[in-house]
């Protein structure tokens, strides 16, 4: 089982975790609201979790033009 980490915005991959098992409460996903769990976080077939997040440069476009806050997808 791992834990892919990916930018909600421009699908870039961020980073993954391989450790076999790991607590919610370490990844902090059981301070999530239900409505945000089921946006963020998807639990794939073969075990593994895919956790939607926003890379530095999606967030630093964010900053810049607040008006990109009702787009999906975010090309920089």
């Amino acid at each position: 089982m791992s834990i892919n980490y990916r930018c909600r915005h421009c699908g870039t991959d961020m980073g993954s975790l391989s450790q076999v098992s790991i607590h919610s409460d370490k990844l902090g996903i059981h301070k999530l609201t239900e409505e945000e769990r089921l946006n963020m976080v998807n639990y794939e077939q073969n075990g593994d979790i895919s956790i939607k997040t926003i890379c530095e440069d999606c967030q630093e476009s964010l900053e810049r033009n607040p008006d990109y806050h009702g787009l999906d997808y975010i090309i920089h």
